[in-house]
């Protein structure tokens, strides 16, 4: 299962953090939260939940001189027996992806909250989403899809020479008053 984020319908109201802090530290403080809304001013605005990518070959875990970053069952967690605090994991994920907070000893690490992310089920907005890991690109696939039925022609290359599809237009009837 994977976490994505569509930052277009994020709304920037950080019910999320909430979500998570409350859900991970039992405590209604964001700033513990194992995730952060980045929102942006003025032009353009932007609202962008960051969360843990759970990657493949974690950078964080690379940084890390105790190897307390490890994969388990497809989920990249923090072993808190090995980590001794250097937080070479946050300086090494390339996403941002990990938190400290003055008041927790070790760094703050999403780890799905083991397969029923709270931040998901909160989001207002549906920004936030947990689906199997094959349905990756969707959004893009349908994006691609809709863009193509917007064409009014193809140029393609067809034994070195080029050629034209041209799609007709289908014309919408206005209802007369």
């Amino acid at each position: 299962m994977q976490l994505t984020v569509i930052p277009e319908r994020c709304s920037g109201c950080k019910i999320c953090e909430l979500a998570c802090s409350i859900g991970r530290e039992n405590v209604n403080n964001p700033k513990k939260s194992r995730m952060r809304v980045m929102v942006l001013y003025p032009h353009p605005v932007i609202r962008m939940p960051i969360v843990c990518r759970q990657c493949g070959v974690p950078k964080c875990g690379e940084g890390c001189p105790t190897h307390a970053i490890y994969r388990e069952n497809g989920i990249v967690r923090l072993d808190e027996e090995k980590c001794i605090s250097c937080n070479q994991c946050i300086t090494s994920c390339p996403f941002g992806a990990m938190f400290l907070h003055d008041d927790i000893d070790l760094p703050l690490k999403c780890d799905l909250c083991d397969g029923k992310p709270f931040c998901v089920e909160a989001c207002p907005k549906e920004a936030l989403k947990f689906h199997p890991k094959h349905i990756l690109g969707q959004a893009h696939r349908l994006s691609t899809a809709r863009n193509y039925a917007k064409m009014s022609k193809v140029e393609y290359l067809d034994g070195g020479q080029k050629k034209i599809i041209r799609y007709a237009r289908e014309k919408v009837k206005k209802d007369e008053d």
